[in-house]
């Protein structure tokens, strides 16, 4: 028997609870092997990213109602409560006895006749009485960590790092989806082609406000179209677009990218240089460059060749002074893109942060040697920590006295992030809620 699209919801949450499996890649290929219907694959990913994201005020909701506590139930017990408060709380437009019911069902599909039971009273109870007031919590960083559902300790450093305005700014971003945005291939078409494409296919789109590569899709299935599948575009936020004009590289250079995986910046320095020139592109794993070459190939680009290597170890296979450009898209905590990949908030914690600083730091050490003087080095993440970003920059030229902050980075850039308060001299900074975009660092060094 087929399952109903909250069995599946129910299996995705658990894998991702149970295994720390990455919940957009979990639902794509859940998608890609179920037999849902496109009114269910909606609603299905409402459900797995809206649990995701609501985790913990999901669990402050239910934990009156669950007098052994929520930390006992068994995992898939947790994952149904959470996944039938958060239809109860946030979405209105399903009736809240059928959400008991199909809760109480699965229960009764899954466990005895004790666990459904329970589930059906704790549901039913929240109905009634409704759920505790987050507004009862005295302490700020834990009230507007249960508000918006992000680990404390990352609401308190964010505090510590922007301020409580500019972090409740973002936790609230953090909580929208995210705007489906392509980037069009403009060695192939320009935007209003593609548009006109685009719309051929029944799909509408509108160009970009933030990136000029950049179209905002508003209505349709654009990884389905003939514009996707034969090159003309590819799926990247905004923000990672200005990550290749801030590289500024040009036709017949020589480029590495050294953590490129999955190939959206690579493709797209590649396009800037019109396909002529070449572009190195490193990544750790066979898997994950392979991703890369099948990006370039549905793109049309001949100059990409790529590698897997380990971007510390690049020196051992490259002469000094190999390349007139390279970028360092480094390892990161990832916490610029919550909204795309919510499990992110809960599966790292800050111990984390300082291990992943070192790596990026052995990065940048190893690459700058490989670096032509006048070249230009840009080091980017998509994350907003600033010990990751701001300050392994300057540790950097603190150690390499032959780098520079890259003054002319202003002139690569879009007048609305230069115009933003957090441009600063080589670097900027952009937050979720700044464009609506994902959260990204981006700076330029240059070579004496």
């Amino acid at each position: 028997m087929s399952k109903n699209v909250r069995e599946v919801a129910v299996d995705v949450l658990l894998q991702i609870e149970k295994n720390q499996a990455y919940s957009n890649l979990l639902l794509n290929q859940t998608i890609n092997k179920s037999k849902l219907d496109r009114r269910d694959i909606g609603l299905l990913t409402e459900l797995v990213y809206g649990t995701i994201q609501r985790r913990d005020t999901l669990d402050y909701f239910l934990a009156p109602f669950v007098k052994k506590g929520i930390d006992k139930l068994e995992d898939w017990v947790k994952v149904l409560l959470r996944l039938s408060v958060y239809q109860l709380v946030y979405l209105d437009r399903i009736p809240d006895r059928a959400v008991v019911h199909e809760a109480v069902t699965i229960a009764k599909k899954r466990g005895h006749k004790g666990i459904s039971g329970m589930v059906n009273g704790v549901l039913r109870s929240i109905g009634r009485e409704g759920v505790p007031d987050i507004k009862d919590e005295k302490d700020p960083i834990k009230r507007l960590a249960l508000e918006t559902s992000h680990p404390e300790w990352l609401v308190a450093r964010w505090v510590k790092q922007f301020g409580e305005e500019e972090t409740r700014l973002m936790c609230e971003e953090n909580l929208v989806s995210p705007a489906v945005t392509v980037r069009v291939n403009q060695t192939k078409a320009t935007r209003e082609e593609v548009i006109s494409m685009l719309e051929a296919d029944g799909i509408a789109a509108v160009k970009g406000e933030l990136s000029e590569d950049a179209l905002i899709i508003k209505a349709g299935q654009v990884f389905e179209s003939k514009a996707f599948k034969q090159g003309y575009v590819t799926a990247q936020d905004e923000s990672s677009m200005l990550v290749g004009r801030a590289l500024g590289a040009n036709s017949g250079e020589r480029v590495a990218d050294v953590c490129a995986a999955p190939g959206g910046k690579t493709t797209h320095i590649a396009e800037q240089m019109n396909n002529e020139g070449s572009v190195l592109a490193f990544d750790l794993h066979d898997h994950k460059v392979k991703l890369i070459r099948g990006q370039a190939a549905r793109l049309d680009l001949s100059i990409i060749d790529t590698q897997a290597a380990d971007a510390r170890k690049l020196a051992e296979k490259f002469e000094p002074e190999s390349f007139d450009r390279i970028l360092v898209d480094a390892p990161c905590s990832g916490f610029g893109v919550i909204k795309r990949k919510p499990d992110i908030k809960w599966a790292k914690k800050e111990a984390d942060i300082k291990a992943i600083q070192s790596i990026q730091q052995a990065i940048l050490n190893a690459v700058a040697p490989l670096l032509k003087k006048g070249g230009t080095l840009v080091y980017s993440t998509c994350t907003v920590d600033k010990d990751e970003n701001e300050e392994t920059v300057e540790a950097f030229l603190a150690e390499h006295p032959s780098f520079v902050k890259d003054e002319d980075l202003k002139n690569r850039l879009p007048k609305q992030v230069i115009d933003s308060k957090r441009f600063k001299s080589g670097m900027v900074t952009i937050l979720p809620q700044d464009f609506n975009s994902d959260g990204f660092f981006i700076s330029s060094l240059v070579k004496q």
